[in-house]
């Protein structure tokens, strides 16, 4: 079932995705070669605790840790650990709060030193189609709309879109009606309203969209072991298009 919010409600959600926006714009400007990504970990605690939210995905369905790190061949949902980041990585932060009964959800994927050409029109793309994607919401349009627009982008740059893994709807729980795939069909999907609120998170990878899972049960890998990189944001769709619930404020933007 989807659950149409109130302008009262999507308010709420509002100061949950300001939040997500500001507690990842701190940790990404912590990256640099030499942090581990548990201190990573450590610091959305922190900041969390500091701002009276939960952090979302911990203890979600068994999950660990705040923050999900995913590195290079990671996709998502990938383990915080004593690994110390290195040039030329890029690393995808995943993460969401809940707060007065509302949660929010943001990703992003950073450079780490000098990165490649490769990596860096990786991390620019998956950005481009996130965007994209939210152009093309807006009440009356199809949910398959977005879903394509992401999907022609990637492929027109010659990467793939993740299939295993979507977006979704969002509000009192954090995965909620509808799925919101990276894959799809123009004209084709459920109708969108005003008042739905989804995640649209782009997973690209490099060479082929298949991905694994390693023995932790959660870390996603890309099966051929090339890289892949991750945006996201929380919108709400309106009448005349999106408005980015996951944003600092009205002048800074998360990415």
């Amino acid at each position: 079932m989807i659950f149409l919010k109130s302008p009262e409600e999507i308010e709420k959600m509002s100061t949950s995705g300001k939040l997500v926006a500001e507690i990842l714009s701190e940790i990404r400007s912590r990256i640099k070669p030499g942090v581990t990504t548990r201190e990573l970990d450590q610091l959305a605690a922190r900041l969390s605790l500091k701002k009276k939210a939960r952090p979302a995905f911990k203890g979600y369905h068994g999950y660990p840790f705040n923050l999900c790190v995913s590195v290079n061949e990671e996709v998502v949902h990938g383990f915080p650990s004593k690994r110390r980041l290195v040039d030329g990585d890029i690393v995808s932060l995943d993460f969401g709060v809940y707060l007065d009964g509302y949660y929010g959800d943001a990703a992003l994927t950073q450079a780490v030193g000098d990165i490649s050409p490769l990596a860096e029109k990786l991390i620019r793309v998956t950005r481009e189609a996130l965007f994209k994607g939210m152009e093309q919401v807006k009440a009356g349009r199809r949910l398959g709309d977005v879903s394509f627009a992401v999907q022609k982008f990637v492929e027109d740059n010659g990467f793939s879109v993740v299939r295993q893994f979507v977006g979704h709807g969002i509000g009192k729980a954090l995965h909620e009606d509808p799925q919101v795939p990276n894959f799809g069909e123009a004209g084709r999907g459920i109708l969108l309203k005003p008042g739905m609120v989804i995640a649209i998170e782009p997973m690209v990878n490099v060479g082929s969209s298949e991905v694994e899972l390693l023995s932790d049960g959660w870390t996603a890998v890309t099966k051929d072991r090339s890289l892949s990189a991750h945006f996201e944001h929380t919108i709400a769709v309106t009448e005349n298009g999106c408005r980015i619930l996951t944003q600092a404020d009205h002048w800074t933007t998360l990415f």
